[in-house]
């Protein structure tokens, strides 16, 4: 039975419902003692959940809809705090596949929102607070530490990637990739580790934005081979 609204991570099975909790904000919380989750809940992550896969993966017909559907359901409730919850789930997803802003629909909810939604806003622009990481999910911890003590720049070590981006679920492990990305870190194994979590999804437009930068990487590098390697792939994507 899923139970009361809360912020939290959850246990999920499913492309789907991973798409969401994975990132650290969901809707409904695993049961104790507690009532049925309300429709509104239940409606507004599940098109959560459709919308966000959709994106990574390139349906944009289906993204859309499903967005309309999951505010609508949290509009239902008048609560701008939820609503910013919500616009952080969409912009987390957007900053995994390296569209980058200051997620505009959340700043105009910014005001209302709690203090993990507004660690995380900060977290997603890649400007945490040296105490925001004990606010984030567990997964993004380890990289929002990394950023805040100004050690984002250094290039990272294979061992480092694999620190940062090792834990949980596919999402939530690209999602901390393009947040040490737009720290301002590029290293080779922080792209190619980006380019392989999206690739072994299926994540099309993700490992799109992903290959496309790997491949400027390649040819600032001179390596032609590379270049091309990667050339090739995103000629099979786009067919």
């Amino acid at each position: 039975m899923m139970c009361a609204i809360k912020l939290r991570e959850k246990s999920v099975i499913g492309l789907a419902a991973r798409a969401v909790a994975a990132i650290g904000f969901v809707f409904l919380a695993g049961c104790g003692n507690q009532p049925p989750a309300p429709d509104w809940a239940v409606n507004a992550e599940a098109a959560a959940q459709r919308a966000s896969t959709a994106y990574l993966q390139g349906q944009p017909r289906i993204e859309s809809l499903q967005w309309q559907k999951a505010r609508a359901s949290v509009a239902s409730t008048g609560r701008t705090d939820l609503a910013a919850r919500m616009e952080l789930i969409r912009c987390a997803t957007q900053v995994a596949s390296l569209e980058w802003d200051d997620c505009p629909t959340f700043q105009a909810l910014q005001p209302d929102a709690a203090a993990p939604e507004q660690a995380y806003a900060r977290y997603l622009n890649a400007r945490p607070r040296a105490g925001d990481a004990g606010l984030l999910p567990k997964e993004q911890q380890a990289a929002a530490r990394h950023i805040a003590a100004q050690a984002a720049s250094a290039p990272l070590t294979a061992g480092e990637v694999r620190q940062m981006t090792g834990a949980g679920d596919p999402l939530s492990r690209l999602l901390a990739a393009a947040v040490l990305l737009r720290a301002g870190n590029a290293s080779p194994e922080l792209l190619q580790a980006g380019v392989d979590l999206a690739s072994a999804q299926g994540w099309r437009r993700a490992l799109m934005a992903w290959l496309l930068l790997q491949a400027k990487a390649a040819e600032r590098m001179g390596d032609a081979d590379m270049a091309a390697h990667i050339h090739r792939r995103l000629e099979l994507l786009q067919k």
